[in-house]
């Protein structure tokens, strides 16, 4: 298969779900993508190909780490891979700067599935308003809203950093954007 074969192969197949909800290991996904499609690199060449879908968003790293300065923590909340963690860990020296990482595939559960959001609560130790919750999904977001969190949807860096400050958590100095 071509890439944009593999790629869509893997985006509209049972299995990406599976693996990013933790129904199937690395190895697992890996086998049965070379199965399907013919992919004769190793596991780390696919990887890097699979997970290189990613760019940092430099005002929302530093919305991140005005947060942090202004004492609050910060989770990564994500439904996600294996692979993918990795290469965000190796490519992107901001994500080591979290409290915690809630991924999905670590807890079997996918977004906007309520378990997850029960993981969130228990490492946060917070509950309802006491957490913000940011999210490109509206389906996520409303999860969390129904769950009492105070909730931006993540249009744009410059609308999530607006609604930020207007809830009163940066000081007017901090993050720019």
């Amino acid at each position: 298969m071509t890439l944009a074969e593999i790629a869509r192969f893997i985006n509209q197949s049972p299995l990406f779900y599976q693996y990013e909800s933790g129904a199937v290991t690395t190895q697992q996904f890996f086998d049965e993508i070379r199965r399907v499609t013919g992919f004769l690199g190793d596991q780390a060449e696919f990887g890097e190909c699979f997970a290189d879908i990613f760019v940092q968003i430099e005002p929302m790293v530093q919305l991140q780490a005005a947060l942090r300065q202004e004492g609050l923590s910060t989770y990564a909340f994500s439904n996600t891979n294996e692979l993918a963690a990795e290469h965000i860990r190796r490519n992107f020296p901001f994500y080591g700067t979290f409290d915690g990482y809630i991924l999905s595939y670590q807890h079997g559960a996918m977004k906007p599935d309520g378990r997850l959001y029960e993981v969130v609560e228990r490492e946060a130790g917070r509950r309802g308003a006491d957490i913000l919750y940011l999210d490109d999904r509206p389906e996520n977001v409303v999860a969390g809203a129904a769950r009492g969190w105070q909730v931006i949807l993540q249009e744009s860096p410059a609308k999530s950093l607006a609604a930020v400050r207007e809830l009163g958590l940066l000081n007017h100095g901090s993050a720019s954007g």
